[in-house]
């Protein structure tokens, strides 16, 4: 099979090959030529990328920029981009990733820039951690992750990266960790993107809230919004007050009401053994309460009695 590209040769383009075809292809194309530096591949439906999907022969390309958007991908295989050694960039976004190898990326030592953006289902994003672990990753510049619906940073230290630039736009998460704030902190170099991401507003959130504002390593730091509780809902994180983060604060609320409610509760048992310790004394003088109510009912209505029947009435007087 031929490759189906549009070879550039003017001298400003020299080394890039264009396939974005519109017959909706769905191989990678296998006659790459040696001399390329840029491949684009979009609209060509590749559900998988196999194995040394690019060199099926063995031959090592010079590829330094691949970028495969919109191309329908849905699993990446172990050593996918094997012999492409000197890559810099690549861009996976919008894609359909359902799986995700451990060992997809591997043999990428000079790889820079590796772009993801909306381009993970859910049964992928699980995997997402373990295909981002591996060593062959030392060198990334830039990451991009938005718009995931990542629940966490998919990074297990982010420390053992050498990121400039990690893009967490547009994903789901309510907190991050105490770890990879720590980890922030040793890599005052990075610069972490978070706005749009529904931040829940509470004692979770207080090792960020410092990090947020006690750092300049979060270029949209403004634009980072409380989505919970309600009635912090649109309030950016960094206009918080230190008690509305406080754990302190939280835990010592939450011991009063303990504290409240056993004392509530000591004064209701002391309360029933009183009862029980003096209960003759209390049916005594229940009783005795009766016996007076009893004895003022028949006063009543003898009265009663009187008033009614004129003929004891005359008598009376």
């Amino acid at each position: 099979m031929g490759i189906t590209c549009s070879f550039l040769s003017l001298f400003t383009l020299w080394g890039t090959v264009n396939c974005s075809s519109a017959d909706e292809e769905t191989d990678v194309p296998t006659e790459i030529p040696t001399w390329t530096s840029t491949l684009i591949l979009k609209g060509r439906n590749i559900s998988t990328l196999s194995t040394r999907a690019f060199t099926p022969n063995g031959t090592k390309l010079e590829i330094m920029t691949l970028l495969l958007p919109n191309n329908g991908i849905q699993a990446i295989e172990p050593y996918a981009f094997r012999g492409l050694t000197r890559l810099h960039v690549l861009d996976l976004s919008h894609n359909q990733l359902e799986s995700i190898s451990p060992r997809a990326f591997h043999g990428l030592p000079e790889l820079r820039s590796l772009y993801l953006n909306s381009s993970f289902l859910p049964s992928a994003t699980a995997q997402l951690q373990n295909a981002l672990s591996t060593q062959t990753l030392r060198n990334l510049h830039r990451l991009e992750l938005a718009g995931n619906d990542l629940k966490s940073i998919p990074l297990e230290k982010l420390d053992i990266y050498h990121l400039h630039d990690l893009v967490l736009v547009n994903n789901s998460l309510e907190k991050i960790e105490r770890e990879n704030i720590s980890s922030l902190y040793r890599q005052k170099r990075i610069r972490v993107y978070l706005s749009l991401n529904p931040f829940r507003c509470n004692c979770d959130l207080e090792a960020f809230y410092y990090w947020l504002k006690n750092s300049s390593q979060c270029p949209d730091a403004a634009r980072i919004l409380c989505s919970e509780p309600e009635s912090k809902r649109g309030i950016p994180v960094e206009k918080l007050r230190g008690e509305d983060v406080d754990c302190m604060n939280e835990n010592l609320e939450a011991v009063s009401y303990v504290l409240l409610g056993i004392v509530s509760a000591l004064i209701g048992v002391v309360f029933l053994m009183v009862l029980y310790l003096n209960r003759r004394g209390i049916k005594r003088w229940l009783n005795n309460i009766r016996e007076a109510c009893r004895d003022q009912m028949e006063v009543y209505h003898y009265r009663y009695e009187q008033d009614s029947d004129p003929r004891l009435a005359s008598v009376a007087v």
